[in-house]
């Protein structure tokens, strides 16, 4: 988690230095936006608001225990969660980057625009949630319905995050970047890590050595 703090931390003073132009994009946006789009993005931009994702992790990590009967999968996803929390937590003032410059459609948080939080909390809980219920899932189809809508939603989130002025494009990026980066050391730590396997008895290997028990 240190490194990707750094790395973050690194990128993000990285495009402070060479500018994009990025800004262009913001106010084509912003001129481009109707009463429709308006209402969809803030629907898409509250799909990660804090509130929301800290009350649905909680949520889905009592449900996961309860149904699955263990642990693992409960503490992979806050893991997951407030991993790239407390990196965008750690990094953003840091970096500093100043907003879009064009009218915002949501008030502007304290914390500087790199990278968006929004998203990267949207890829861990989403995409999180994705990876462990196709992990119990036996049907294709249904997996590849998961996956799409777990993917749909960071995607959404990041849209309504740029259309509404409060993000720039590499803000986004870096945001999918780091929710990704999260979820994947997440998954190796905890989902995926190997449990040893209990050594044989002493009286079991000799058994398994004497003569005529081949």
């Amino acid at each position: 988690m240190l490194l990707m703090a750094g790395v973050t931390y690194g990128a993000g003073r990285l495009i402070l230095a060479w500018p994009t132009g990025e800004a262009a994009m913001s106010r084509a946006l912003a001129t481009d936006r109707t009463s429709l789009w308006n209402t969809l993005t803030d629907f898409g931009s509250s799909l990660s608001d804090t509130p929301y994702i800290v009350a649905l992790t909680a949520a889905a990590a009592i449900v996961l225990r309860l149904v699955l009967r263990h642990w693992r999968e409960s503490i992979f996803l806050v893991a997951a969660v407030w991993s790239q929390s407390l990196v965008f937590l750690a990094t953003t003032e840091a970096v500093g980057r100043h907003r879009p410059p064009v009218g915002h459609l949501d008030p502007a948080p304290p914390t500087s625009s790199f990278p968006s939080g929004h998203v990267s909390a949207a890829v861990a809980f989403y995409c999180g949630m994705a990876l462990v219920l196709t992990a119990h899932v036996r049907s294709g189809a249904l997996r590849a319905v998961i996956w799409v809508l777990g993917g749909a939603a960071p995607l959404a989130v990041g849209f309504s995050r740029l259309y509404r002025g409060m993000h720039f494009f590499t803000d986004v990026l870096w945001g999918l970047l780091l929710g990704t980066a999260c979820v994947v050391m997440a998954a190796r730590a905890i989902l995926y890590r190997r449990r040893s396997r209990p050594s044989e008895t002493p009286g079991r290997s000799r058994a398994s050595e004497a003569p005529g028990t081949a």
